[in-house]
């Protein structure tokens, strides 16, 4: 977490970049984040939901915005915080959207990257964590079924239902 606290404040020194999570999974990574980034920035947060279009679709994936940003973005320099970036559709949709606000500058902080399953070619994921194999992870704010997050570490599921 230092270590990408020191580049982030490297990449952004004289600046006061806005961070944003997504709830819930990103909380205990901004939160983490946040105390190791040694530069003056903020935080805001949102909340996405994915759900199934209606048959007239053809039952098509989409994401809804449940909680929008409470600080207005035209200008800023903000780093979308995120617990792990596979496919990469909803960092599209939430990078579309953020753009449409003029921020002065847009980027991506994942704690789990899966690069080999993205379906999006042109997402600005700048900060990685880790890359990960194709697993479930748990602990650390990354959940099943709204359990396990509380955990203080990532572990890996081996079957469905045991930690």
């Amino acid at each position: 977490m230092l270590e990408l606290g020191a580049q982030i404040a490297a990449d952004y020194e004289g600046r006061e970049p806005l961070l944003v999570a997504s709830l819930k999974a990103s909380i205990v990574f901004v939160s983490d984040l946040a105390r190791a980034l040694p530069l003056v920035h903020g935080l805001d947060f949102v909340e996405l939901a994915g759900y199934r279009a209606q048959q007239e679709t053809g039952g098509q994936k989409g994401i809804r915005l449940l909680k929008d940003l409470d600080a207005d973005i035209a200008g800023r320099d903000v780093l979308i915080v995120e617990d792990v970036v596979d496919t990469g559709l909803t960092m599209h949709y939430l990078c579309k959207t953020f753009r449409l606000r003029n921020p002065a500058s847009l980027a991506i902080v994942t704690l789990l990257d899966r690069p080999y399953r993205r379906l999006v070619d042109d997402l600005p994921v700048r900060y990685v964590g880790f890359t990960v194999p194709d697993e479930l992870f748990v602990g650390y704010g990354f959940d099943l079924d709204e359990r396990f997050r509380s955990l203080p570490d990532l572990h890996v599921l081996k079957h469905a239902g045991e930690k």
